[in-house]
């Protein structure tokens, strides 16, 4: 066999391994929409700064796709980048070499996401991006040398690599100067599209331990209903809605005291969690069982997110959180503190910290929570509501809900700049009584429980809130419950996952925090 064909059968079985390691991942249309998006803008990149030999935000792209979403669509991002480019600069023997390259990056990215759990900076990022630029280059030199040399030695490949030099050198500069310029803000638009919509659903496994999910669009849904302070005023009068939907949630109950995706699936720390919390909302103990199965996922949890949900579900189900699983999940919280108070510089990470911390018991004269609320505070816009990365940005309703109760938790007064996030949230209600993720938007059932929760915490009564309808946020809801319990995510969706359910009766109960697990 030649070298050429050794090579390529090599390169051959990487890309077809990649690939399928990423269709074995079952990602959703939204996952499959942004790695599409992704991989244009890759190419796109590429195209747009070809007078600049070598200098391309090409890499930079790939690698923090990878750092914010995951190892997979990281790999696709890069390898559909590469392909999809070379259809301006020309297909060759090359683009195999440059699709498994980027891929590499892809990769990579999400390995320094596991190592870093995400807690990388600005600075630590570009270097990394740097590194990545002079690995591509080594890749495609070898390429070079396999491809195109004669005799394979390791002279001419020491002359390949040495009169590319340049051109690498101008890679990795590009990629730092690239990530120096957008590489934090393109990482936290990527994960608050994680936050909303990449959410990953593993079983626990037959021994009893339980594997950790690695999304944490959960955290946006649960910080809102389970978390330890002053004890909370009694939840209203269930309607028959509300209880159409608490008995379908008690009805999707697994056997190990977990819950599935849907009814009937195996159970998943997310979905289990959700569910939780949204039966100590409406007055229901969790089972026992399930407080077991959240603290077998205890140990597993690596990311912030995944860290905070699972102190607010253990709460919602009557557990210690500093004792779950043989781990003190208080300690692995406060010790990803910054030293600016905030935790990873994201607003509802942040906000979801104040919510754990408070949720075990910790008080509002804490260091950290006080310092994490004087952090949070700061980052509200001049029109009352706050977004997931930071001052500036659009405001949105879940990121605003749950930043106003986290400082209603933290001891601030409702008046001023908290009335001025609940005047914010009334104001973006939709005709239909629901409420959208941005202003403008359709409605759904995540949003509008959220924006509940956030009045109740503001003091207002979402009972009373219409505008430019004759519909509450309430009844919004109760249009979205079907006859068998379960929740429509919105009116055009038919989609019904637990975690709506769960959801949606957090905001039918109007349950003001905090939510301990009710007594029996």
């Amino acid at each position: 066999m030649s070298w050429e064909l050794a090579s390529f059968a090599l390169l051959f079985c990487a890309l077809a391994a990649g690939f399928l390691w990423y269709e074995r991942s079952h990602p959703s249309s939204k996952v499959l929409a942004l790695v599409a998006t992704l991989a244009a803008l890759a190419a796109l990149g590429r195209v747009a700064f070809a007078p600049l030999p070598n200098v391309k935000p090409t890499t930079d792209i790939v690698l923090l796709s990878g750092y914010a979403l995951g190892g997979a669509p990281g790999f696709a991002v890069g390898a559909a980048g590469a392909l999809a480019s070379n259809f301006f600069f020309g297909q060759g023997p090359w683009t195999p070499w440059q699709m498994a390259a980027w891929g590499l990056c892809g990769v990579i990215g999400a390995a320094l996401a596991v190592v870093a759990g995400r807690r990388l900076g600005r600075v630590p990022l570009a270097i990394a991006c740097g590194a990545a630029g002079f690995l591509y280059g080594a890749i495609l030199d070898f390429s070079t040398w396999v491809t195109f040399s004669g005799s394979h030695t390791l002279g001419q490949f020491v002359v390949y690599s040495g009169t590319s030099l340049p051109f690498n050198i101008a890679h990795a500069v590009g990629n730092v100067l690239f990530c120096l310029a957008f590489g934090p803000a393109f990482v936290r638009a990527l994960l608050r599209f994680r936050e909303r919509f990449a959410v990953r659903f593993e079983p626990v496994a037959p021994a009893g331990a339980a594997k950790a999910a690695t999304t944490t669009a959960a955290v946006a849904l649960v910080a809102a209903i389970a978390f330890a302070a002053a004890p909370a005023p009694r939840a209203q009068a269930a309607d028959a809605a509300t209880r159409r939907a608490t008995a379908y949630i008690v009805r999707a109950q697994n056997r190990d005291g977990g819950f599935g995706a849907k009814a009937g699936q195996p159970s998943a720390a997310l979905e289990t969690a959700w569910s939780a919390m949204g039966l100590a909302a409406v007055g229901r103990r969790p089972s026992p069982a399930t407080g077991r199965f959240l603290a077998a996922t205890a140990p597993h949890v690596r990311d912030t997110g995944d860290v905070e949900r699972t102190i607010l579900a253990l709460v919602a189900a009557g557990r210690s959180p500093r004792s779950a699983g043989g781990v003190n999940l208080l300690t692995t919280l406060t010790r990803r503190r910054r030293s600016d108070g905030s935790f990873e510089r994201l607003v509802n990470r942040t906000a979801f910290a104040i919510l754990a911390l408070r949720a075990a018991g910790r008080s509002t004269h804490d260091g950290t929570v006080r310092r994490a609320a004087s952090w949070l505070a700061g980052r509200q816009n001049r029109d009352g509501g706050w977004n997931f990365a930071g001052r500036g940005a659009p405001s949105g309703i879940d990121d605003t809900a749950g930043a106003l109760q986290a400082l209603v938790a933290a001891g601030r007064s409702r008046r001023g700049a908290l009335a001025r996030a609940a005047v914010f949230i009334t104001r973006s209600q939709n005709p239909d009584g629901g409420f959208p993720l941005q202003p403008g938007a359709g409605s759904n059932a995540q949003s509008t429980a959220w924006a509940v929760q956030g009045l109740v915490a503001a003091g207002r009564d979402p009972a009373r809130v219409r505008r430019g309808g004759s519909r509450t946020p309430l009844g919004y809801l109760r249009t979205l419950v079907a006859s068998n319990g379960s929740v429509r995510y919105s009116r055009t969706s038919a989609q019904t996952p637990v975690w709506v359910t769960a959801q949606a009766l957090t905001g039918l109960a109007r349950r003001p925090l905090p939510v301990r697990a009710p007594r029996r």
